[in-house]
């Protein structure tokens, strides 16, 4: 069975062939993939493409704000070799994610984020979750600093899907971290 995770302002929820027109529509602008390391889509077929090859894998979900009832952008845990983070251990995991420029400062990845920490530390049992960005994508490192992430390190090399070298930043928070910042009870 998918999961749906629901917050106040969101579905998050599996992505699904219907939904290529609506990705196609936020994906195609420049300001959004080329900063998050991946090309801009080129058509809706496009789109379709990269919901089969890429936003199918497991844990990847489509936001959804409740406003609109389409896709706006993408949230994802990723563990193992399907991070970006090297030598994960098999209790870590990474976020990543993305969103429309007309759902911009309206702190809707910072509550995906958020649902998706608790998903991580309470449901799939991760000790310490990582989040990077590249340099220059301040909107990120703001997600990341709103939602308890602290520096971890930076790499200098990084080629994205698109072949450009960035700098990334790696933050990290652990499980103790997100429960003393969210006022719970240690474990």
């Amino acid at each position: 069975m998918d999961t749906v995770i629901e917050t106040k302002r969101l579905i998050l929820r599996p992505w699904e062939d219907r939904d290529a027109p609506a990705l196609f529509k936020y994906a195609k602008d420049e300001r959004v993939g080329p900063i998050a390391g991946w090309p801009v889509h080129t058509s809706i077929e496009h789109s379709l493409d990269v919901i089969h090859s890429v936003l199918s894998a497991p844990e990847t979900y489509a936001v959804i704000p409740k406003e609109t009832g389409e896709p706006a952008g993408s949230i994802g845990i990723m563990f193992g070799t399907d991070a970006t983070l090297g030598n994960m251990k098999p209790c870590e995991a990474e976020l990543g994610y993305w969103i429309g420029v007309p759902f911009w400062g309206r702190g809707l990845i910072p509550e995906a984020v958020e649902k998706l920490l608790e998903r991580c530390f309470e449901i799939l049992d991760c000790n310490t979750v990582y989040c990077g960005y590249y340099e220059g994508n301040d909107r990120s490192r703001r997600v990341q600093e709103k939602c308890g992430f602290r520096y971890y390190r930076t790499e200098t090399e990084h080629i994205d899907m698109c072949g450009v070298k960035h700098v990334e930043i790696f933050n990290r928070i652990t499980k103790d971290e997100w429960r003393i910042r969210r006022g719970l009870e240690m474990k």
